[in-house]
């Protein structure tokens, strides 16, 4: 017993720490939803075309499965060279405006890219890099690969899908976390993700 619960009854000490527990798991849970806003709300916003999608695998569940165009990094974007050893990596994408107002690759690195005016910059998710046996190309994820739609509405954008083209509105915050801002079909809102 310390000295600062002493002469406190259990159960008032349970009840004090039960209220604590709380009180830090809904203030944890509030910097996770605020952090995701506030991409939302303040990062630069980027226009990124999906890479072709087998369609039996377009949809899982209630989440859309993306691919990018970005999703396949060029090996030859690569500044600094590739690290000589195997191992667990991520890697900084610099992507600038291209035709139909979408953004490219325009360089990568295995080291943090300085910002420049009219590109974004993007950390990828780690992954495996075999080192100097890079191929041509190095396939990564950005952390938006998947997006949840609404109950039942699979199908029908699914559908939507096949029959035109789908691009997403992302945006990007200043250490290059992206977040996916709306699904667009044929270049309009399908759908709009919420700040909370």
């Amino acid at each position: 017993m310390s000295i600062f619960t002493a002469g406190v009854p259990a159960a008032r000490r349970y009840w004090v720490a039960a209220i604590a527990v709380a009180a830090i798991q809904t203030a944890v849970l509030g910097y996770i939803i605020e952090s995701r806003a506030a991409i939302l709300r303040n990062g630069a916003e980027v226009l990124l075309k999906t890479a072709p999608v087998d369609p039996r695998d377009f949809l899982r569940g209630d989440y859309v499965v993306l691919n990018y165009d970005i999703s396949s990094v060029p090996s030859q974007s690569i500044v600094g060279g590739v690290p000589a050893e195997p191992g667990e990596r991520t890697l900084w994408v610099r992507l600038t405006q291209g035709d139909g107002g979408f953004w490219s690759v325009a360089e990568s690195a295995f080291q943090p890219l300085p910002q420049q005016d009219g590109t974004v910059v993007l950390h990828t998710r780690p992954f495996y890099s075999y080192g100097a046996s890079t191929g041509d190309s190095i396939h990564v994820e950005y952390g938006i690969e998947r997006y949840y739609v609404p109950e039942g509405a699979g199908g029908a954008l699914e559908q939507v899908r096949q029959d035109g083209d789908v691009s997403i509105a992302v945006r990007v915050s200043s250490d290059g976390t992206p977040q996916i801002r709306s699904l667009l079909v044929d270049g309009k809102p399908a759908y709009d993700e919420p700040l909370y």
